[in-house]
């Protein structure tokens, strides 16, 4: 993967060089063209004649829309929050380094029916169908990203896109997550790319999507420091040192080049996505100028196929096993001289053949649509057995977004009506409707999903220990309301499970026998408290019904910035001052680092501190900066003065101290 980051980084250079010297080698064509010289044929051959400036065809436009929405959006260019040039999301509880397993800490369970591998801690790394990003643009467009922090971490990312012609669009984008981390065997190194491309004909009948991504998730497990009290004493003031309950005999020092997993997960998959279709109704045309004619497609009826083919594999190792610990923690016992090794691997094959008809003809936001899907599943094990089965999803949809864009209103449904995971639901009913510019956006949401056991819940699967209970399907439903204005954003869900299931000392599985009622009202207000400061805050409240209900989530959550933001000398865009993240102490979930999942305890209290940060963003036209110092927060007189006072991610893990992290995004337009 190393090796193809370099050869992205050159191709993407070498190509902005290139067409850079082409551009200026076309200006000064055109520049030497308006000479009135002999051959010219000019009446004044020593005057020169200057082009007019056309700014429309000089200025840059791009939009994108998702695979299966009908919004058009612009890239957001707001520098205020840092998250959206982090991998890690700012709700996100996690294991202490940058790519380490982490959930979110406002509640959202995983709710799609049909078969799942049970492998989500990892999820926020990866690059997906859904998140594709479909762009139009007129010049072709690349952005790098850069990203150094304390402990030699990095984070690299790269996006071109670009329109040879009109109707073809093509681009990729590359992540890369490296970090050594500041415990032993606490190394991770994330690998995402994806290439995408949509080409329409030019008679506007023909379309289709093309999306390849590949993602590869190498994650070190240590499971947790060996005694909290080792945080307080002088000699383990430089992390790297506190002894490790799993892969403790590696230790060396963090090096950001080595990347094998000695004890950890290794997860990888990779999808291929096509989707064609063909569109019937009305021909028309718009006659641009004397040689250019705009040919105009009204569709009445389409006809769309959809072929995807996703492989996946999910692989926890350990060279240098502690039987004693494997025999502690998950009642296994195996030979010490060999390796443990557990393996899930799958490959899915996927045909869906949709109609779908639309209403009015000049309004595509308007349609109905039916379809039926046909997956083939093949699952290869540990002890080599194999399990192949399939599903027939019949699956429907209307959508009506209003001429007017003042309602839209989305309806969809699929069914699961034979095969492994039969009974299968997804039910999802939304309704939005946009006042005015004073009141903004309202809307309502609900979604109701049967869904089937994960499949790491079954007994094939090679990571389910001893579990030889057969479980009910979930049934979750969500309702939510929200409001969005200039004045505040507001939202309120509410999350009812039944059958909720989840694991509990590290390895064992159990399904809740009640209903897990959980209450969810967020809030997000810009206070302007000067011509320059302003104050970004985000409140997030939730609350169970049921005390021993297996979920635990902090009773409040609340994020707060402090800024000082403006224009300066005409083109410096800065907004630099202090960020806070606080959570109300509540009992987090352990971790079990061969199952990959968060477990339920009850016998540790996560009391942190609030995170404190200090920043600075800034946006000199195409180049944006950032410089932030993180974790202020663990700053103690403890044993001299020094950044020792950590806060816990789960029982055992730690986040680091301070941290500084240094980055930079630069824009370039061809």
């Amino acid at each position: 993967m190393n090796f193809l980051l370099k050869y992205i980084f050159l191709g993407a250079l070498l190509f902005e060089a290139s067409v850079s010297c082409l551009a200026q080698g076309g200006l000064l064509n055109r520049f030497s063209g308006g000479m009135g010289g002999s051959q010219g044929g000019s009446a004044r051959s020593d005057s020169i004649a200057f082009e007019h400036r056309d700014d429309s065809k000089n200025a840059f436009t791009i939009t994108y829309k998702y695979l299966d929405s009908v919004r058009v959006l612009r890239p957001d260019t707001a520098i205020n929050d840092y998250y959206k040039y982090f991998s890690i999301p700012v709700t996100q509880q996690y294991l202490g380094n940058n790519g380490s397993a982490g959930y979110s800490l406002i509640f959202s369970p995983y709710a799609k029916a049909g078969w799942d591998a049970g492998f989500h801690a990892y999820d926020v790394y990866k690059f997906t169908i859904e998140g594709t990003k479909f762009y139009t643009t007129n010049k072709p467009f690349t952005q790098l990203g850069y990203q150094l922090a304390s402990g030699k971490e990095q984070l690299i990312q790269i996006l071109h896109t670009q329109n040879p012609r009109p109707n073809i669009n093509f681009g990729f984008d590359y992540r890369l997550v490296n970090a050594p981390g500041f415990f032993v065997t606490q190394n991770t190194n994330h690998g995402s790319l994806r290439f995408f491309g949509k080409y329409q004909a030019p008679k506007k009948r023909y379309g289709a999507n093309f999306i390849f991504l590949s993602n590869s998730i190498k994650a070190s497990e240590n499971g947790g420091i060996q005694s909290d009290s080792f945080l307080n004493i002088p000699i383990y003031s430089r992390r790297f040192t506190i002894p490790v309950k799993l892969g403790g005999a590696a230790l060396t020092d963090p090096n950001p080049f080595v990347t094998a997993v000695n004890t950890g997960n290794i997860y990888k998959n990779a999808t291929l996505f096509l989707r064609q279709y063909y569109d019937f109704g009305i021909k028309d045309s718009a006659i641009i100028n004397d040689s250019t004619t705009e040919y105009l497609f009204y569709s009445k009826l389409r006809l769309q196929h959809t072929f995807s083919f996703n492989t996946h594999s999910y692989q926890f190792r350990d060279i240098n096993p502690d039987t004693a610990l494997y025999i502690q923690w998950y009642d296994t016992a195996f030979s010490p001289s060999k390796d443990f090794i557990l393996t899930d691997k799958w490959k899915i094959i996927s045909n869906d053949f949709s109609i779908i008809q639309f209403p009015d003809s000049k309004n595509q936001g308007q349609y109905l649509l039916a379809g039926l899907r046909l997956e083939n599943i093949s699952g290869r094990f540990n002890d080599s057995s194999t399990k192949n089965f399939y599903n027939i999803v019949l699956r429907g949809e209307y959508r009506n977004k209003s001429k007017n864009k003042l309602w839209d209103i989305l309806a969809t449904g699929e069914l699961y009506s034979a095969g492994f995971n039969s009974g299968d639901y997804n039910a999802y009913i939304s309704l939005s409707r946009y006042l005015n510019k004073k009141w903004g956006n309202v809307s309502l949401l609900f979604n109701n999903i049967n869904r089937s056991p994960s499949f790491i819940y079954n007994t094939q699967s090679a990571f389910n220990f001893k579990n030889s209970a057969s479980y009910n399907k979930e049934n979750i439903l969500v309702l939510r309301a929200t409001a969005d204005n200039p004045f505040i954003s507001l939202s309120a869900t509410n999350y009812f499970i039944t059958n909720y299931l989840y694991f509990k000392n590290y390895y064992e599985t159990e399904q809740y026998d009640k209903v897990v009622n959980l209450l969810q009202l967020s809030a997000a207000k810009k206070i302007r408290l000067g011509r320059r400061w302003n104050w970004y805050a985000d409140v997030t409240l939730q609350q169970q019904a049921n005390t021993d209900a297996p979920v635990r989530v902090p009773l409040l959550f609340t994020r707060n910035r402090l800024a000082f933001e403006g224009l300066f000398f005409k083109n410096l865009n800065l907004s630099t001052g202090i960020e806070m993240r606080y959570y109300t102490p509540y009992k987090g979930y352990d971790y079990s680092p061969v199952m990959g999942q968060f477990v339920l305890q009850d016998s540790f209290t996560i009391r942190n501190r609030p995170d404190i940060h200090l920043f600075m963003h800034f946006r000199i036209k195409s180049f944006t900066g950032y410089l932030r110092t993180e974790n202020i927060n663990t700053a103690s007189l403890n044993n001299g003065f020094g950044f020792t006072h950590n806060n816990f991610a789960a029982p055992f893990y730690v986040y680091p101290g301070l941290l500084i992290r240094f980055g930079i995004q630069w824009n370039f337009v061809n």
